[in-house]
């Protein structure tokens, strides 16, 4: 007696319509998969480059010799220097600095080659800009009425105007000039004697 032939029932394969759509889908993740990561490599790679090129710098502004005295440009063209370091101000402050007068929005430079570690806003100064020159000596320019197109990280040089001549923070309604100030690892110094006359 001839036994019954058993034909068990194939699977149902998917239409191949169904198959061409999974195939497109996975195409169209890996592509947009793709096209993310070149476009954040190259985000990154900038950043990277941003990064290593900032470290550098800042080896070597650490190497440089510091200010000398009479070796810095005036931050206000042509202006007419006066000392008044340590004079007394509110709260039983002395004044860490030199006030240079000059007419509102006039551009205000930088001393020196460095990275700007500042660019914003307190309490006592306003507008305030913060570089980092040679010898780690810090160059707080303040009171100011508007920046310059900077930002922190960026690289300036000696005359690249940083902002422009206000009297902003404490200095509200008194004559339009910029704080210059420096700054050591040991603490502020006076600026006058460093400036060229």
């Amino acid at each position: 007696m001839p036994t019954p032939s058993f034909n068990p029932k194939k699977p149902s394969q998917p239409s191949s319509f169904v198959s061409f759509f999974k195939r497109l889908l996975k195409i169209t993740l890996l592509l947009a998969v793709g096209y993310l990561a070149y476009i954040y490599s190259a985000d990154i790679r900038q950043e990277l480059t941003r990064y290593v090129s900032s470290s550098i710098k800042y080896s070597k502004l650490m190497q440089q010799a510091p200010p000398e005295p009479n070796s810095l440009p005036s931050p206000i063209k042509e202006a007419h220097l006066i000392d008044t370091w340590g004079t007394a101000r509110s709260g039983g402050r002395s004044h860490e600095g030199i006030d240079i007068f000059a007419v509102r929005h006039t551009p205000i430079y930088s001393t020196t080659p460095g990275i700007v570690r500042k660019v914003g806003t307190n309490q006592l100064g306003g507008n305030v800009v913060m570089i980092l020159g040679p010898g780690g000596f810090s160059h707080y320019y303040a009171h100011l009425q508007d920046f310059a197109n900077i930002q922190p990280g960026d690289w300036v040089e000696t005359g690249d105007i940083i902002g422009y001549v206000g009297d902003s923070g404490n200095a509200k309604g008194t004559p339009p000039h910029v704080h210059y100030g420096i700054y050591t690892p040991s603490g502020a110094v006076n600026p006058f004697p460093l400036l060229a006359k």
